[in-house]
């Protein structure tokens, strides 16, 4: 079992391409659920919110109809 932990900066982009995350919003509030700190600083910038909210768009997948979004 690897002890590896990710760090901030790439759980967020794991967060974006795993459909969960229809915002940048919806990750730093994934990642603060997760335990991760400093997320505003390490995930400051026009140029990374952009390629953030990109992948979200690309691979956000809704729930299905009358499932409860956790």
């Amino acid at each position: 079992m690897s002890s590896h932990r990710p760090t901030t900066l790439e759980r967020a982009y794991e967060l974006a391409r795993g459909g969960g995350c229809r915002t940048v919003g919806e990750i730093k509030q994934a990642l603060q659920a997760e335990g991760f700190e400093r997320i505003q600083d390490s995930l400051y910038g026009p140029t990374l919110t952009a390629a953030l909210r990109k992948l979200c768009q690309e691979h956000y997948v809704a729930a299905p109809e009358g499932e409860a979004a956790e």
